[in-house]
């Protein structure tokens, strides 16, 4: 394995360590792709929401080499033996399609570089742009992509571009994090990969986050419950953890019909994963077309939801209000976009709504988290009696200051969204509306369907 990036500056740095290397609820979803669509062709698309950050040539031209590295990845023996021993979710037929499986990136990526001028820009300046990429492909094949190529775009961007940074001291930051986090009884995992600042900095984080762990004093409740970096979590002997994702639901909402994604999304995937005492793959992520659409009992106005073609409610085919059981199955949900101090009272009332009791589910944050968000959620959840965890990702693997100023360096902000399935536009409306991806016109006539305000 060659030496890791070690920070900015660093020559050929190895972005991605290993297949592993990865986000595990790429693994749960591309083994459910299979099992239920694996024969549908989709596209991702590349978003850069830090509209004021450049590329240059030469770091496009790392991201590039990154990429096609990506082909000599493959599953080592040791890793399917973990696999096996670690988590036994994954079903035989899936491990030997995961140890046969390559990327193919020259075949299933475009990456661009799209120069633009610069005001003041001469022949003395480095020529910089943004990118444009699209992945396109089996679902089941370039689904495990998202991750390592936005790991790889953060890192090569803080490689080769900003490099007013140092990662000196990080394993202790994130030791002190979580120390802080621990005493207040807030139960962690660890979701940065895709933002991480670079390989190394993921790893020291993991190293001070088990030192807090590790150290927590008698009576001290929080802890740490895990990491989503399948590779990191072997290494340091964690849990690997992490459950499905948005794309599942806006597949689903593709091929159904977005007025019945939301439980049949959460039906199928019961097909792969059958709920039991843990469910600790059971976390529904309730924001796809808003979590008032996902909780859809009395309490939230069903008659505003209305169709396109009628100011009639839709007919909802598979409402949460009319399938109680199935979230009764389900651990809880995620808040993953907007108030997360609303959604407490959302999640309850909703839970409250279906006769489901709010103290035997929980509420998972994930959004945009640092350590005082988390202890004010951590109490505010307390109070309301509903059960809480928390994932923390970019707080803890891309938290840095400039070396010339001391102000915050800011993290490079991508997300990669699947844009199509079987030729069919997909949507995520969220419950932060401007952060809505997708075709125009068929985000807004979604958003007509479930009632909502267009921005």
């Amino acid at each position: 394995m060659a030496d890791l990036n070690l920070g900015p500056g660093s020559s050929s740095p190895n972005y991605v360590q290993s297949i592993l290397d990865t986000d595990l609820y790429k693994l749960t979803m591309q083994q459910a792709v299979r099992r239920h669509f694996s024969d549908k062709p989709v596209i991702y698309k590349l978003i850069k929401r830090s509209k004021d950050r450049k590329f240059t040539r030469a770091c496009v031209h790392a991201i590039e080499e990154a990429i096609n590295g990506l082909e000599e990845m493959k599953l080592l023996d040791h890793e399917l033996q973990w696999l096996k021993e670690t988590c036994p979710y994954f079903q035989p037929d899936y491990l030997e399609y995961l140890t046969a499986f390559r990327f193919k990136p020259k075949e299933q990526i475009i990456l661009r570089f799209v120069p633009q001028l610069e005001e003041g820009g001469g022949s003395d300046h480095e020529e910089v742009g943004n990118i444009e990429m699209e992945i396109s492909g089996l679902w089941s094949e370039v689904i495990l992509y998202e991750t390592p190529i936005m790991a790889i775009v953060s890192e090569a961007y803080f490689v080769h571009v900003d490099k007013d940074w140092t990662m000196d001291g990080q394993e202790e930051f994130a030791y002190q994090k979580g120390r802080e986090m621990f005493k207040g009884g807030v139960h962690l995992s660890e979701l940065g990969t895709r933002r991480r600042r670079s390989y190394a900095v993921q790893d020291a984080v993991i190293n001070g986050l088990v030192r807090a762990d590790m150290g927590r004093p008698e009576g001290v409740k929080g802890q740490l419950t895990g990491t989503s970096n399948v590779h990191l979590a072997q290494k340091h002997k964690l849990k690997p953890v992490g459950a499905i994702a948005h794309e599942w639901t806006m597949a689903v909402g593709a091929i159904y019909g977005v007025e019945k994604a939301n439980m049949e999304a959460l039906e199928l995937w019961e097909q792969v994963y059958p709920t039991h005492p843990s469910n600790e793959h059971h976390f529904a992520l309730s924001d796809t077309y808003t979590s008032e659409a996902f909780f859809k009992v009395s309490q939230f106005s069903l008659h505003n939801i209305v169709s396109v073609e009628s100011t009639k409610p839709l007919k909802l085919e598979q409402e949460v209000a009319q399938t109680p059981g199935l979230l009764t199955r389900w651990r809880g949900v995620r808040q993953d976009s907007g108030d997360p101090f609303k959604f407490i009272g959302l999640a309850k009332r909703g839970y409250e709504g279906m006769g489901i009791d709010p103290k035997e589910k929980y509420v998972m944050f994930s959004d945009a988290l640092d350590t005082e968000k988390c202890l004010a959620l951590k109490k505010a959840c307390d109070e309301a009696e509903i059960p809480v965890v928390f994932g923390m990702g970019t707080f803890l693997t891309n938290d840095f200051k400039s070396k010339a100023s001391g102000e915050t360096n800011k993290p490079f902000f991508i997300v990669i969204k699947v844009d199509s399935v079987d030729g069919l536009g997909c949507v995520k409306i969220s419950d932060n509306v401007t952060k809505s991806t997708g075709p125009k016109e068929l985000v807004e006539e979604t958003m007509r369907k479930f009632g909502i305000p267009l921005p």
